[in-house]
C-alpha cells in the first residue's frame, strides 16, 4: 500500500469519529510543506540519475578511446579487443532480466546505488593490469649493426621470390636484433572488469527511468528522462577529452624518466597512459553510488496520477505494502510468488507492442551505432596517419554534441505536442532506421584504402626489392621504420626521400 493511500485511509478514520449532526466540510489536502519533501527528494534522485548516466558514459566513452592503447599494450589482436569491449553488453545481458525484474519490487534506489558500487569496483580493475605488469618495452634495436649479405644482381630484373635460405637468414637476424616485448594475458583483468561494469550498469536505466516515471508528474515525466539522456551522451564527450588528455601522457609516467624515452605520441609504438582514466572514471563511479543510500524507496505519487485510469509501473509491479513478509516464511513466500510471475510477465512484455518497437529500435540503433563509435578511432588513426590523442579529441568534440542535441529536443518535442507512448515508439523506430541508412551511406563516401603487400597488392616482384632496400639502409634504419606500415607501398611513403629514389 502506498503512501497516499495509507493517508486516505487516516483521513476516512478522523471524520469518522466526528459527532453526527456535525459534518465537516473540512478536506484534508498535502499542504505545501508536506509536498516540498516529495519534490525534494525527486529532485534528488533526478539529479543523482544524472550523475550516474554521467559517470557510466564518462567510462564507456574512454574505453572506446583506449582501444588502441589496449591492443598494443598487451600485444592483442584488433578480434581480441572486440570481444574485451563486447564484455560488457555481456554481463548486462546475463543479469539485466532478473535485476530488471525482481529488481523493481524491491528498493530500487539502494539497488542501483549497490549497482554504481560495482560499476566502480570493475572500473578500477581494468587498471590495476598497469601496476603489475613490467614497464613497457617498445621496439629495441642495436645502434651499431649495420651488416649486410650479398645477393646475386641477376634477381634484380626478375620476378622470382628471394631463395628460401636467404629469406630464412634475413627473418632470423631481423628478430635477433630487433627485440620486441611478447603478448600479456593479463588483458583478461581488463575483460573481467569490463564484465563487472556490465552488471553493475545493469539497474541504472530501467529502475532509474522507471523510478522517475512513477513519482513525476505526467507533463514533466518526459522531460525529466530528457534531461537524464542528455547528460549521459555528454559524458562520453569527456570520456573521448580525458583520453585525448592519457594518450599524450607516457604509459608508465611517474615510474620512469621521461628523459629517456625517445619515442613521441605520433610513433606508432607510443602507448598513453590508458589506465590513469579508469582510476578517474571508477572514483567518479563510487562517488555517484552515495546519494542512492539515502533516498526512500517509494515517493508520493502526483494527484494527477492517482486520478488518471493509467496505471504506471509502480501500481502493476510492485507488491502492496501490507502484505506481511516479515517472518522467514513469509520472506521466502515473497521469493516464491514472484518466481512464478517471472515467466508470465515475461510473456505479457513480449505482447507489448510499445516494447517489440522499442526493442526493435534499440537493436537497429546500436547495431551500427557500436562499431562505429568502437573502430572510428582506430580508423582515424590507421586512415589518416593521425595520433591517438587527435583522433580521440575530434569525435568527442565534433560526433556527440549532435547527438545530446537530439535527445534534448526530443524530451522538449514529447512535451510541447504531448506524444503518447505508442507514438513516441514509432518515432523512434523510424528515426533509428533513418540514421543506420545513413551510416550505410558511408561505405560510397570513404577513402580508398591503402595498399598492403600480400592483401591488397601481390608480393610478386616485391620481395627481393624489399630485402635489397632493408640491406642498403642497415638494421638500425629498418628497425626503426618497420612498425610504420604493415606493407611495402605504404611503408615507403614514409620514409626519406633517398630511399624512395633508391626504391623507384
Amino acid at each position: 500500500m502506498d503512501t497516499s493511500s495509507k493517508e486516505n485511509i487516516q483521513l476516512f478514520s478522523k471524520n469518522s469519529m466526528q459527532p453526527v449532526g456535525r459534518p465537516s466540510f473540512k478536506t484534508e489536502y498535502p499542504s505545501s510543506e508536506e509536498k516540498q519533501p516529495c519534490c525534494g527528494e525527486l529532485k534528488v534522485f533526478l539529479g543523482a540519475l544524472s550523475f550516474v548516466y554521467f559517470a557510466k558514459a564518462l567510462a564507456e566513452g574512454y574505453l572506446k578511446s583506449t582501444i588502441t592503447q589496449i591492443e598494443r599494450r598487451f600485444d592483442i589482436p584488433s578480434s581480441l579487443v572486440g570481444v574485451i569491449d563486447g564484455s560488457f553488453e555481456i554481463g548486462n545481458l546475463l543479469v539485466i532480466t532478473f535485476v530488471s525484474y525482481f529488481g523493481a519490487k524491491l528498493h530500487r534506489p539502494k539497488i542501483i546505488g549497490a549497482g554504481c558500487l560495482i560499476m566502480g569496483v570493475g572500473t578500477l580493475l581494468i587498471a590495476m593490469p598497469h601496476f603489475f605488469m613490467e614497464q613497457y618495452r617498445y621496439e629495441r634495436y642495436s645502434p651499431f649493426s649495420n651488416s649486410t649479405f650479398s645477393i646475386s644482381p641477376c634477381f634484380l630484373g626478375s620476378n622470382s621470390p628471394l631463395p628460401i635460405s636467404v629469406m630464412e637468414k634475413s627473418q632470423s637476424k631481423i628478430n635477433n636484433e630487433c627485440e620486441i616485448d611478447a603478448g600479456s594475458s593479463m588483458w583478461a583483468y581488463v575483460f573481467l572488469g569490463n564484465l563487472l561494469r556490465g552488471i553493475g550498469e545493469t539497474p541504472i536505466q530501467p529502475l532509474g527511468i522507471a523510478y522517475l516515471d512513477d513519482f513525476a508528474n505526467e507533463d514533466n515525466a518526459a522531460f525529466y528522462i530528457g534531461c537524464v539522456q542528455t547528460v549521459a551522451i555528454i559524458g562520453p564527450i569527456f570520456g573521448f577529452l580525458l583520453g585525448s588528455l592519457c594518450a599524450k601522457l607516457y604509459v608508465d609516467i611517474g615510474f620512469v624518466n621521461l628523459d629517456h624515452i625517445n619515442i613521441t605520441p605520433k610513433d606508432p609504438q607510443w602507448v598513453g597512459a590508458w589506465w590513469l582514466g579508469y582510476l578517474i572514471a571508477g572514483s567518479i563511479s563510487l562517488l555517484a553510488a552515495v546519494p542512492f543510500w539515502y533516498l526512500p524507496k517509494s515517493l508520493p505519487r502526483p494527484r494527477s496520477r492517482e486520478d488518471s485510469n493509467s496505471s504506471s509501473e509502480k501500481s502493476k509491479f510492485i507488491m502492496d505494502d501490507h502484505t506481511d513478509y516479515q517472518t522467514p516464511l513469509g520472506e521466502k513466500a515473497k521469493i516464491m510468488e514472484m518466481a512464478r510471475d517471472f515467466l508470465p510477465s515475461l510473456k505479457s512484455l513480449f505482447g507489448n507492442p510499445v516494447y517489440f518497437l522499442y526493442l526493435c529500435a534499440s537493436t537497429v540503433q546500436f547495431n551500427s551505432l557500436f562499431g562505429m563509435v568502437t573502430y572510428k578511432p582506430k580508423y582515424i588513426e590507421q586512415q589518416y596517419g593521425q595520433s591517438s590523442s587527435k583522433a580521440n579529441f575530434v569525435i568527442g568534440l565534433i560526433n556527440i554534441p549532435a547527438v545530446a542535441f537530439g535527445i534534448f529536443s526530443g524530451g522538449i518535442v514529447m512535451k510541447k505536442f504531448r506524444i503518447s507512448v505508442c507514438g513516441a515508439a514509432k518515432l523512434y523506430l523510424g528515426s533509428s532506421v533513418l540514421g543506420y541508412l545513413l551510416f550505410l551511406s558511408l561505405f560510397a563516401l570513404g577513402c580508398e584504402n591503402s595498399d598492403v603487400a600480400g592483401l591488397t597488392v601481390s608480393y610478386q616482384g616485391l620481395q627481393l626489392k624489399m630485402q635489397m632496400f632493408r640491406d642498403k639502409m642497415g638494421t638500425h634504419v629498418w628497425c626503426k621504420w618497420n612498425y610504420i606500415c604493415i606493407g611495402l607501398p605504404c611503408w615507403l611513403s614514409n620514409l626519406h626521400r633517398e630511399w624512395k629514389d633508391y626504391y623507384i
